[in-house]
C-alpha cells in the first residue's frame, strides 16, 4: 500500500499550452471509463452508486493496515462518507485531475483494491501513483500487478513522461512494490506525510520515480 491522496479545496493548476497563449485553459479531458486488462486484473472505474463499490471502498479506506501508514486529507468512516469520497474521484477524472481504478480479478469481477494516477500536470508531464489492496486479496501481488497496468496505462493513453511514488519511511513492502514495478528509489523526503492519525506531526517518505523511457517490468 502506498499513500491516497484525497483532494483538497484548492483549485487545480491551470494547464497552458507550451508555446499557446499565456490565458489559461482547463486540462485536456481524460479517457472516459477506461478499461485496462491485463496481468489477470481488470481496472475500472469507482461506481458512486453501486453499493458494492462503496463498500469496499470503505472497507479499503478503514482498514487498519492502511491507516497504519496513510492519515488521508479528508477520513472516511460510514457509507455515506465513502460515498462522497468515490463521487469526488469521479469529479476528478472529470476535470482531468486524476484516474481512480477499481482493481478486480479478471475473470469473476471480485473487488480486490485500488490504484490510482493522482495530480496530473500534463505541461511537466508527471503525475503521482497509489494504491491499496483489500486484506483478504493480499499476498497474490495484487498492487504489483494493478501497479504496472495503471503506469503503462498513463504513459500509454495520457502521454506521460514521469510517475512519481512516495511511501512513509518504514513501509518495506511497499518499497518492494515500487521497486519491482520500476520506480526506482530516488531520496528520502524528510517529513513529506503525515504520522499515522495525525495532522500535527510528520514523518519521512521514501520517493521513486519511473519514466516512460525506463524499461517495462515482467508481472510476477
Amino acid at each position: 500500500m502506498t499513500e491516497i491522496r484525497e483532494p483538497s479545496s484548492a483549485p487545480a493548476t491551470p494547464f497552458v499550452s507550451p508555446g499557446g497563449p499565456s490565458r489559461p485553459s482547463a486540462p485536456p479531458a481524460l479517457p472516459a471509463a477506461p478499461v485496462v486488462d491485463g496481468h489477470g486484473l481488470r481496472l475500472r472505474v469507482w461506481d458512486p452508486e453501486s453499493a458494492a463499490d462503496v463498500d469496499a471502498w470503505l472497507r479499503g479506506l478503514t482498514d487498519p493496515e492502511f491507516l497504519r501508514w496513510n492519515t488521508p486529507l479528508r477520513m472516511v468512516s460510514d457509507a455515506a462518507s465513502a460515498r462522497e469520497s468515490l463521487e469526488s474521484k469521479t469529479a476528478d477524472a472529470a476535470a482531468g485531475r486524476s484516474m481512480t481504478f477499481c482493481v478486480t480479478d479478471a475473470a469473476d469481477g471480485t473487488i480486490l483494491g485500488q490504484v490510482g494516477v493522482s495530480a496530473i500536470e500534463r505541461v511537466p508531464s508527471h503525475a503521482s501513483v497509489g494504491y491499496w489492496v483489500l486484506p483478504k486479496a493480499r499476498g497474490r501481488h495484487v498492487a504489483t500487478r494493478s501497479l504496472l497496468l495503471a503506469a503503462r496505462w498513463a504513459f500509454a493513453e495520457i502521454g506521460l513522461h514521469r510517475l512519481e511514488l512516495g511511501h512513509a519511511l518504514g513501509h518495506d513492502a511497499s518499497c518492494r512494490i515500487a521497486e519491482r514495478c520500476g520506480f526506482r528509489y530516488e531520496g528520502t523526503l524528510r517529513g513529506a506525510m503525515w504520522e499515522a492519525g495525525r495532522t500535527d506531526a510528520f514523518r519521512d517518505v521514501h520517493a521513486h520515480g519511473r519514466l516512460s523511457t525506463d524499461p517495462e517490468p515482467e508481472s510476477p
